[in-house]
């Protein structure tokens, strides 16, 4: 077998690449005559032709030509991933802020990082992470935007360039995020209207509730209502913050289920984090499961920064995992992603935007080895259904041949190592851009 790294890919022209071991799930449609092996992968041969995928058959039945061929000899080949729960503008700000480990924490250390917060600080943080995230085979990235103060503007601007300049590499969205007892003033109008120029996602969360001008728990209810209303008049798509919390007693998720179907709000409506719903009785769970797909909420969750987050105690070993019902929800056919979350900021001090490294955690965290391939999906097909992105996440003909090559040749030699030898193709070329060096922040700490 020859060596990964000898691997060559053509710099020009059309070719085949041989012997791919692709998971079923990154196929919109079925291969006729594709057997699967036990894992739930293929092994299949891809044309590549003007950056594209032309064709895709079971390894061996067809006949290429005189086309050049790379043989990865039955390794595993992915479409490249989403990430579609992020904060680029919080992140790559360690060491000059440094988490406690505590929700508070994360929530007071931004705030002070916030006045660093310069054109060119964020400029430069933001696309450190896009560069890693990049190097990674990760080509789309929901990023949230704290919108709570006269940064608002800055933030958006940022996101904007880069935006443009990244498009056909990491595509990107955005989501402005603010508390929603904001939306009870008109700075939550013009916030939707700055969202909607933007061509943005509207984001909330209920978390915030207390926190800052005073809403009682009981508020929630007309503030949500308010919320869709504002969202819906201007056909933005919704994502909340919700239910971030150990306390049982502060659930927000079937207030948000019974808004949208009180509101009759048609938009797409992703809940995030909601790990509090793997703390009710299951009866509870059951009950807010099934009002959820009536409302055909979609979810998000958030393994990595939310295992170091929960159930923190000082002296004590955390005695729960800090992550929602995925199981359930996966079982009753709600659509449930992973994403990467917070990246060395105030919140979370690890992470690199890397999201087969958050596949991997996610299999053990969530015990989703059975199989394993519903992880991967999590991070590709499934995300790109949501964030509504169909150029990222499938392998399908006539989509933009965006790939990750791995060393390993099934899911669990995947899952052993780290695979930091990866090769990640953008329109039927090679990366060749590697990780930055951390050095290249040093002129903003």
């Amino acid at each position: 077998m020859a060596k990964h790294g000898d691997i060559a890919i053509p710099t020009s022209g059309d070719y085949v690449l041989r012997r791919a071991r692709v998971p079923i799930c990154f196929f919109r449609a079925p291969i006729v005559g594709l057997a699967a092996d036990g894992e739930g992968s293929g092994v299949v041969d891809l044309k590549i032709a003007d950056g594209r995928i032309a064709a895709i058959v079971p390894t061996g039945t067809a006949d290429f030509g005189a086309l050049p061929s790379v043989d990865v000899e039955g390794r595993q080949v992915w479409a490249t991933l989403i990430d579609m729960h992020t904060h680029l503008d919080k992140g790559q700000v360690i060491p000059r802020a440094m988490p406690d480990g505590t929700l508070d924490g994360g929530m007071t250390g931004t705030f002070e990082d916030r006045k660093r917060w310069t054109h060119a600080d964020m400029r430069t943080r933001m696309e450190f992470g896009l560069r890693c995230a990049y190097a990674h085979g990760v080509s789309a990235i929901r990023t949230h935007l704290d919108s709570v103060d006269d940064k608002v503007a800055l933030s958006y601007e940022v996101f904007s360039e880069l935006r443009a300049e990244w498009a056909g590499r990491v595509e990107l969205q955005a989501v402005g995020l603010s508390p929603l007892t904001f939306f009870r003033k008109d700075w939550g109008r013009e916030q939707a209207d700055r969202v909607a120029a933007l061509k943005g996602i509207l984001g909330g969360t209920t978390d915030a509730i207390g926190h800052f001008d005073g809403a009682a728990n009981h508020e929630l209810a007309d503030l949500l209502d308010l919320f869709f209303e504002i969202a819906g008049s201007r056909n933005l798509d919704v994502d909340l913050h919700a239910d971030q919390s150990d306390n049982p007693a502060a659930y927000s998720l079937p207030l948000i289920a019974e808004s949208v179907l009180r509101t009759g709000y048609k938009g797409r409506v992703v809940a995030s984090h909601c790990v509090n719903l793997a703390l009710q009785p299951d009866d509870v769970i059951a009950r807010t499961i099934e009002l959820c797909a009536k409302a055909k909420i979609m979810f998000v969750t958030l393994p990595t920064p939310m295992m170091y987050l929960q159930d923190r105690k000082p002296g004590r070993t955390p005695r729960w995992r800090g992550v929602t019902a995925a199981h359930e929800l996966l079982a009753a056919g709600i659509p449930v992603a992973i994403g990467g979350d917070n990246c060395r900021d105030a919140w979370f001090p690890f992470g690199d935007h890397d999201m087969v490294d958050t596949i991997q955690q996610s299999v053990r965290v969530f015990q989703l080895d059975a199989p394993v391939s519903q992880a991967v999906a999590m991070a590709g097909p499934i995300p790109s259904a949501i964030v509504g992105e169909p150029r990222v996440g499938w392998i399908e003909v006539g989509a933009s041949a965006r790939l990750i090559l791995f060393k390993a040749r099934t899911l669990n030699e995947l899952m052993c190592r780290a695979q930091a030898d990866r090769i990640v193709l953008n329109n039927g070329r090679r990366v060749t851009d590697g990780v930055p060096e951390y050095s290249d922040l040093d002129a903003i700490m």
